[in-house]
């Protein structure tokens, strides 16, 4: 005889309410996805480095007509506040001031992987792809690769494309957008 465990799902309103309530505190890298609170796996030297090169290369290519937000969350539905290490997000006056930013003002996301590859693939790639977001780039540090996944359908990529050193990482969202593979592995 098998049992069915009964599994609470939370919403990001009782998120933020264990946040408020300091079950949570900014040590605690946690996140909201599908309803469930993952831990997040600490960030090494190499993994930061990629976030920060990311960040300046990004700043410098795309400020006129996009933000870049390095490790803010997203409100992608009420059971998924992730924090990509990167967004590119629409301009908004407000800097976003108002709320996390929403699937429709997401341009990119950018997850950068060690430790945590096989969960960005397989809980936080599908979570990006339900909520429509066109782009999600997953910098592979362990396996020295970018996988840009785009064309969203029914929860899943159409598309992911591998971009290896030598070559460079191109946008489909932001098709001014190019960088060599090299400059963002490192």
């Amino acid at each position: 005889m098998s049992v069915q465990l009964a599994r609470k799902l939370f919403t990001t309103t009782d998120y933020h309410r264990m946040i408020e309530a300091g079950v949570f505190t900014e040590d605690d890298r946690v996140e909201l996805i599908d309803g469930e609170i993952i831990k997040m796996f600490a960030i090494g030297p190499r993994h930061a480095a990629c976030v920060k090169r990311l960040a300046e290369f990004l700043i410098v290519k795309v400020r006129r007509f996009a933000m870049v937000g390095v490790q803010d969350p997203v409100h992608l539905n009420e059971y998924s506040e992730p924090e990509p290490d990167i967004t590119l997000l629409k301009r908004r006056p407000d800097f976003y001031a108002q709320g996390h930013p929403l699937p429709e003002d997401i341009l990119i996301a950018i997850e950068v992987s060690d430790t945590s590859v096989e969960k960005d693939r397989e809980l936080k790639i599908p979570a990006y792809a339900r909520a429509g977001i066109p782009e999600v780039w997953l910098v592979d540090l362990l396996n020295d690769r970018i996988e840009i996944h785009t064309q969203p359908e029914q929860g899943v990529y159409q598309e992911v494309r591998v971009v290896l050193r030598g070559h460079k990482a191109v946008s489909k969202a932001i098709p001014q957008l190019k960088l060599k593979a090299g400059d963002i592995l490192g």
